[in-house]
């Protein structure tokens, strides 16, 4: 008898051979500045918050108080003060009349685009935009434009052209995840405005970050009031777990009736809402966190030669993915854990190392790093340079990182996938 899934180990092997297999690092405790003995220069944990021990003993004090799990969805007997605290709190700092908490950014960015588009709608999306929103255009059977990435013009076109959908709705990533640089999030709102088009933003990696006050991209660029539902997680810069969308009354309302990632789904755990809302009031509090943050992340690519970064991620772009995963090996040779970040995260022949930096890293740190890096790839190079590079791709060589060579990123051409399953040759812009 034919066995169903015989196919998945040659599908495994056939990732293995093409370097993509991935596997889990299971590490020993809390990951922080180090892990597992390792300077850690991977993390999401922009603030260095999420092992921070008021966050954990907020996390523990709701256990006790609220229970392990919420039991329910927030529609039924799962929502406690203590998510509408956060709510408020999140409101309050965003400066909006309210917010709803998801148990994940990924169910937040699928539930809330659902919920503002389906079948007769437009949705505008960059093509550089994470999965979570290319997911949640594909489950909303609006129609799709995607438009290259950053390119405004581009999107004003398909604003134009789409002039007979019902609704439309641009949604973009604030900073974007696996390149580093930011939207032009003022320029998609006055588009927005000419054409009354809604305007969402996925800013998991801006948020805590950047702005006064760290309430994002759009604070930064002075329309935060102009985009109608602002994205954020608890996961990255808060250090806990979930995600929210922060608007109008009338939004979050909408959502909690029609959003399906928020009505059919339990509540986040009491745990991730307490460290949440502590971590909330830490950033807040303690704003040399993402100063510091940000001011290592700039001294990082000024030492490697790369474009400054908008937040905290400085990607640095090899080419072939096996080189990428020996680049990686190599940094973890020194002391250094720098994940190797490959298809399909990112289009073919731009394999990379997404370098983040936190606010726990110090300046001898982020030396040290640029130091390691310069010599791992240089020691690739004989290895990378004889991969041919597909047309159009910046790939960073030893050379470059040695001083020897431009930056290889800077206004360079690259081709893009748009995670429709399509392929589309944008210029790539300089955050």
């Amino acid at each position: 008898m034919a066995e169903p899934l015989a196919w998945v180990a040659p599908a495994l092997d056939d990732l293995e051979a093409a370097g993509l297999r991935r596997t889990l690092r299971h590490r020993a405790g809390p990951a922080g500045r180090t892990v597992d003995e390792l300077l850690n220069l991977s993390s999401n944990d922009y603030l260095g918050l999420a092992a921070h021990p008021r966050v954990a003993a907020a996390a523990a004090d709701a256990a006790q108080l609220w229970g392990a799990g919420s039991g329910a969805s927030r529609l039924v007997t799962g929502s406690t003060a203590l998510h509408r605290e956060l709510e408020a709190a999140l409101a309050n700092w965003k400066q909006t009349e309210d917010a709803v908490v998801f148990s994940s950014g990924y169910l937040a960015n699928t539930g809330t685009i659902a919920a503002l588009a389906g079948p007769g709608d437009l949705i505008c999306s960059d093509a550089l935009n994470h999965a979570s929103i290319v997911d949640g255009c594909r489950l909303s059977r609006a129609e799709v434009a995607v438009y290259p990435h950053g390119d405004v013009a581009a999107l004003e076109r398909l604003l134009a052209a789409g002039r007979g959908a019902r609704r439309r709705l641009v949604v973009t990533d604030g900073v974007f995840s696996m390149d580093g640089d930011a939207a032009d999030v003022a320029a998609i709102c006055d588009l927005a405005a000419d054409h009354n088009a809604m305007v969402m933003v996925d800013d998991a990696h801006g948020c805590g970050v950047v702005g006064p006050d760290g309430r994002g991209i759009a604070a930064a660029q002075g329309c935060a009031d102009r985009v109608s539902a602002a994205m954020g997680t608890l996961s990255k810069a808060f250090g806990a777990a979930g995600g929210y969308v922060a608007g109008s009354a009338a939004l979050c309302d909408w959502l909690r009736n029609q959003a399906r990632g928020f009505v059919f789904d339990t509540a986040a755990p009491p745990a991730a809402v307490g460290a949440a809302l502590e971590a909330l009031d830490l950033s807040r509090d303690e704003p040399w966190r993402r100063a510091n943050a940000r001011d290592l992340a700039r001294r990082l690519a000024g030492a490697l030669g790369v474009p400054a970064p908008a937040a905290c991620i400085v990607p640095l772009v090899i080419g072939e993915a096996r080189t990428a995963v020996e680049v990686s090996a190599a940094m973890e040779r020194a002391g250094m854990l720098a994940m190797a970040i490959r298809p399909p995260s990112v289009p073919p022949g731009t394999a990379r190392l997404r370098l983040t930096v936190t606010a726990s890293h110090t300046v001898t740190d982020i030396e040290s790093a640029a130091d390691a890096l310069a010599s791992a790839v240089a020691n690739a190079g004989t290895v990378a340079d004889a991969i041919a590079t597909p047309a159009g791709t910046a790939r960073t060589t030893g050379a470059e990182l040695s001083g020897l060579g431009p930056p290889a990123r800077a206004g360079a051409a690259s081709d893009t996938g748009d995670g429709f399953g399509t392929q589309r040759r944008t210029r790539r812009r300089d955050p």
